[in-house]
Order: structure tokens, then sequence, then C-alpha cells
């Protein structure tokens, strides 16, 4: 099949968190199983400092939007290791800039853009997509673009749409005043009219009521914003659409993440021998600071610290855990200054017990993933969820609290039986995780019930080759 897939972030080129991660691996997945995958996204200033090889596949084309007319041109490469084709918008007057969100005044234009963009990519390129993969807000205005704007174009009259949620808590909700600087004055009477006359045009909900098929990334995410708790305004709509709501599980790229190959290693190991691992543990403590202490556990953390991530639970449980167990952590992650400041802390108070690194390494990512012994997530809720996967595959049993994608991937370990991967615990409180990391410690001084535990998950298989058919499945119901 055909795919145009448009997203606001892929990795390497540009990456805040998992879309990034997602945008490359499930393409390089489709292209595997012989999809023809065309992947679009913005040509950002961190993109072309990067110095990544492009070519000029369109030259500069003028698009009228409201009373603005931008010029773009569209530059080509390929996602490494693969012959995917990744095509950037580079338009300088929206692009241009220090991060991928600017949080200006002309984010709706940006990303709006973006979607019209593409298609008009398509046009010149006279690809005829299928399918066009919209994911998250950023390019959730796509749908109704083209059954508006594009109507006219019969290149486009097979095209079916797929809105991807990653993350529901973003909206892309602006004032409806920008209806003209989206382009969209004329698709006006096909928008949700309550919300219009309430002053608000939703990207998101946009895209919810107009897409062919809406996908998240995890079977029980995918229920539980179907409920007020999590829905954040969304549930009765998407209630409303549940026959075309279905919830896949992301999966992890393993020639990027498998301890068997990862080359951003000082050494390698797998479930049947797992001596490099320990290499990889003092190779941790090594970069971060901390004495090596064999038998000592070093609890990981790779994160955004954000209040979605569960970190409100750790200014009572950290400090009585550091109190009370001989244990290191090691933290990577930046964000809420609240957050930022509680590891500060700790690493003041206990130099020889925790490490914080208050930025994002891709190298230093994996390496906590490899060498530490746990993996701490306690989210308050987890569409899907990628380092739990990354973990379990790792040989570093995760902590979580179980929602969304950490429910559908981690299984409570029982000691007793040998079976589970991980530990979780269901009510979102500080007893909740004590009691979690209570069990883990417990555990962890078993050494044959924690090497049991280890292998299971990582004899698992979390890669992308089990979710894709369920979306080239999609895909096929979809095409007429």
């Amino acid at each position: 099949m055909r795919i145009l897939f448009i997203s606001s972030e892929v990795a390497p080129f540009a990456k805040t968190g998992g879309l990034g991660d997602v945008s490359a691996a499930l393409p390089k997945a489709l292209a595997a199983e012989g999809h023809d995958v065309r992947v679009v996204v913005p040509y950002y200033r961190r993109i072309r400092e990067a110095e990544h090889p492009v070519e000029l596949v369109v030259p500069p084309l003028d698009v009228r939007m409201g009373r603005r007319i931008l010029r773009f041109s569209t530059l080509r490469t390929t996602l490494p290791g693969t012959n995917v084709s990744v095509y950037f918008i580079e338009c300088n007057q929206l692009y241009d800039r220090p991060a991928i969100y600017s949080g200006d005044g002309d984010e709706h234009v940006r990303f709006a853009f973006l979607g019209l963009a593409a298609l008009r990519v398509a046009q010149q390129l006279g690809f005829a997509p299928d399918i066009v993969h919209c994911n998250d807000w950023q390019s959730g205005l796509v749908p109704v673009t083209l059954r508006t704007v594009f109507a006219w174009d019969r290149l486009f009259s097979n095209t079916r749409t797929v809105l991807t949620i990653h993350n529901i808590g973003h909206q892309g909700t602006f004032a409806a005043d920008v209806l003209a600087d989206v382009g969209l004055e004329q698709a006006a009477e096909q928008l949700h009219q309550e919300e219009l006359r309430a002053g608000r045009l939703s990207f998101m909900l946009t895209g919810i009521l107009h897409a062919n098929a809406i996908t998240t990334v995890s079977p029980t995410y995918a229920r539980e914003i179907q409920q007020p708790e999590h829905g954040v305004g969304l549930d009765a709509y998407l209630r409303g659409r549940r026959d075309v709501l279905f919830g896949i599980l992301n999966g992890i790229d393993d020639d990027v993440w498998s301890p068997r190959n990862d080359a951003l290693l000082p050494a390698t190991y797998s479930a049947d021998d797992l001596a490099g691992k320990e290499t990889c543990k003092r190779a941790l403590l090594d970069m971060t600071r901390l004495p090596y202490r064999r038998g000592v556990p070093v609890f990981g953390i790779v994160s955004r610290l954000a209040w979605q991530k569960g970190f409100d639970l750790f200014f009572e449980v950290l400090p009585a855990l550091l109190r009370q167990a001989d244990v290191q952590l090691v933290v990577l992650g930046s964000g809420e200054k609240r957050y930022a400041d509680l590891f500060t802390q700790l690493s003041k108070v206990a130099p020889r017990n925790v490490a914080y690194v208050n930025t994002f390494s891709e190298p230093l990512a994996h390496l906590i993933e490899a060498g530490s012994d746990m993996f701490l997530m306690p989210s308050r809720y987890e569409p899907c969820g990628l380092n739990q996967m990354y973990s379990l595959a790792y040989g570093t049993p995760p902590i979580v609290h179980k929602t969304g994608g950490l429910a559908d991937t981690v299984r409570q370990f029982d000691a007793r039986n040998g079976r589970g991967n991980g530990f979780s615990f269901e009510h979102f409180d500080v007893r909740g995780l004590k009691w979690a990391i209570g069990y883990a410690l417990e555990c962890w001084r078993d050494r044959g019930a924690w090497r049991r535990l280890q292998h299971n998950g990582m004899r698992e298989d979390w890669s992308w080759r089990r979710r894709v058919r369920e979306y080239a499945e999609l895909y096929r119901k979809l095409a007429p």
C-alpha cells in the first residue's frame, strides 16, 4: 500500500519524546513488509544544523493561508538504515526556530501548514496515497483538509485517513478566529459548530471527527480515553466514534534498542549471557561519578520531568528509600523545575547514592537502560510508554503504575511461581509505589528469582514486527 505519514517529529532528525521514535520505527517496519511509505516532517533549524545529506525534490512553491503567502521547498533524505524517503518541508519563516515546539503565537499556522504542504508534496510527486497517516494534533486538520480543500483532486479520490493519538492531553486548541490563518474558511461548516460558537478550534477534535479511523498507542489507553477521567474533555466524541477507534500497542526498534547489538554500550549481552550487563553497570556508575559496589541495586530513570510522569510521588518516596535502604539512583531528564530541584537536592544530600543529569543524552539513555538493575516509571497516565519496553528488553525490570500501555506490557512478578516480568501498583499513591519498590527489593535479594524475572522480559518480542501487521490490516480494511 501507499502511505503518506505526517508527523511533527521523526527520529533521529527531530525528537522530543516517544512520538519521534514511533514516527521512525513504524514507517521502517511498514516498509520492511513491502509498503511504500513516505514520511513528511518540518525542516527545523536543528535538522539543518545537523547537516544531514538532503536533495531538493520539489522546488519552491507558494501556498496561500489566509492573508499569508508562505513559500516552501521540499528536501529528501532517507531514514538511516532503510530506503524510506523522508521529505522535509523547508519553510524558514515557520521552522527556523530554536525549538521544535516554539510556543509562539503562530503555532497553529506552523502545523496546519505542515499538513497542507504534505498534501501539496504528494501532488507534485504524483504520489496517490491509499492512507494518509496523521499523528497527534499537529496533523489533526489533514482529514478535513482532504475532504474540502483537496476534494477536487482525483489523486486523492481513494485516499483514507488514520489519526493516531499519542497523547490526548495535547489537543492543539486555538481561538476560532484562526480559521483563515489555517486555510479552512471554506470548510467552516464541516467543523464542530458548538466549539466554533464557543470560540474554539481544536486540531485534535477536528481530526477525531473527520478521520476514517482513529488509533491510539495501547489497548488500555483506547479504553481509558473514552472515560471522563482520561478523555480530557474529548471522551464523549471518542465514545461516539468507538466503532473506528483501535488500540494498537507500540513496539520498539530492536535495530536500535537491543542489548545484543547496541553500539552505544561498552558491552553487549543477552538473556543467556548477562555478564555484559554488569560491565554496563560499572560504566554507568563511572560516567555518573557514583562508586561501584557489587550487590547494591541501581534504580534508573529516563524521562521528561513532567506532572504526567508521576514524579509527585517521589517527594516522599525517594528520601525515605535512600534513608532506609542501600540503593543508588541515576536520573536523566529535564523539565519542570520542582522535579529537577528534587533530584538536584537528593544528589547533594546523598552524592554517593544519587546522580542527576539535567539534559537528554541518547548514549546515556541507553547506558541507564542497560546498567540499571530496575527502572522507575510511576506515570499518572501513560498512553503507551517505550522505556518500560526498553527496560524489559535490557533485563532491567520496570516498576510502574498500572495504567495505559504500562498495564498492557508489565505483568506483576510472582516470586512463588516465577511468572511475570516487572512490578506494578494499581493505585496512584505513595503507598502503592512504596509497596512496589519494597517488593522489588525483596525479589532482588533472591538471585535465582531475579534471573528468572530478567529472562521473562528479555525473551519476549517487543519489536514492531509484531505490531505492524495490525496497522497493515487496518489500512486494508479502510481501502475502497
